[in-house]
């Protein structure tokens, strides 16, 4: 019999549109010859299974499975492709675990620190990996803090972002300090903590990378170049960006942060496919430097996302990618 695969997508953030965006992209990849898949939206405590007439009916939360033609269903794996809470933070993984079904992401504890942006860069840091200086501002400490501090200490221009948020919402390159307190009440819209980031000119680049108990593969290194101040929601999905893969990179410097990804992975413990961001910056000896920006445990799946896009660059098929994702969990 086929494994029952449940696409789980939606979500309760801003990113809930962007999510079913690679539920879809998802859904066309895996292999229909070997899984029976099914497409199961969350928000708040409404989860829905599409059907294959296109009607939905609602999952029993208690055993995670569903009524169809009178008989109860259920499901053998969950490939999670929320973006942002519950599925980027650690939420549905303790529910699958309390539930015992097998999940694609990286269990509670690596979900929940990838997800704390702030969080994340200061744990990798005493690994060694080289991340630009940040600061933390908590929800009601936004009217006490000192601006002209954070200048000295961060530098303009500085990025303000939500610390627990992604697909660039809320984010904002400030240039002057009179852009401080708006970009601050910006970010705070999307989380209840934001992190003050000290700007670095650079290349952007990212890579993939997942791992089972067989193999362990690093995609190509694709490059991310766009006219906008930064790799914002508009560059990301409304094609304001060029996205190169291989990238125009020195290869020992593509080497580099495949190695340095691999590494990260090992170090995070994850599961499933990640994406690590970086920016290369050069010192003032000429050293080539890799500056992490953040780990991404639920990347975008839609056609012309990062991953499937290095995915076609290393000559793979995504379907045989997917497969190896499920079949490393049973």
């Amino acid at each position: 019999m086929k494994r029952h695969i449940a696409i789980v997508c939606g979500g309760d953030s801003s990113e809930h549109d962007v999510s079913m965006r690679s539920a879809q992209g998802l859904y066309s990849f895996f292999d229909k010859r070997k899984y029976d898949v099914h497409i199961v939206e969350q928000r708040h405590t409404d989860w829905r299974v599409v059907l294959k007439d296109g009607s939905t009916a609602p999952i029993d939360l208690n055993t995670f499975t569903y009524m169809e033609q009178g008989r109860q269903r259920y499901f053998d794996y969950a490939y999670i492709t929320i973006h942002g809470t519950p599925g980027e933070n650690g939420i549905v993984q303790g529910y699958f675990d309390l539930i015992g079904l097998p999940y694609s992401t990286s269990g509670v504890l690596v979900e929940a620190l990838t997800f704390n942006k702030f969080a994340l860069v200061q744990y990798l840091r005493s690994f060694g990996v080289r991340v630009a200086d940040s600061l933390l501002i908590r929800r009601g400490q936004e009217h006490n803090i000192d601006e002209q501090e954070i200048v000295t200490r961060i530098g303009m221009p500085c990025f303000v972002k939500p610390v627990t948020n992604g697909s660039s919402f809320g984010i904002s390159k400030v240039k002057n300090i009179d852009q401080l307190a708006p970009a601050l009440r910006n970010a705070m819209m999307e989380s209840d903590a934001v992190m003050v980031e000290q700007y670095l000119k650079g290349t952007e680049i990212t890579v993939g990378c997942y791992k089972t108990r067989k193999k362990s593969v690093v995609f190509p290194v694709t490059e991310v170049v766009t006219k906008n101040e930064f790799f914002d929601y508009d560059a990301k999905y409304n094609g304001q960006v060029d996205e190169i893969t291989p990238a125009r990179i020195p290869e020992e410097v593509a080497q580099r942060a495949q190695q340095l990804t691999s590494a990260i992975y090992d170090i995070l413990h994850c599961n499933g496919i990640i994406r690590v961001d970086y920016i290369i910056t050069q010192g003032d000896d000429g050293h080539v430097k890799l500056n992490m920006l953040e780990v991404n445990t639920t990347p975008g799946m839609t056609a012309t996302s990062f991953i499937p896009q290095q995915v076609r660059a290393a000559g793979l098929n995504i379907s045989d990618v997917l497969s190896d994702i499920v079949e490393n969990q049973f």
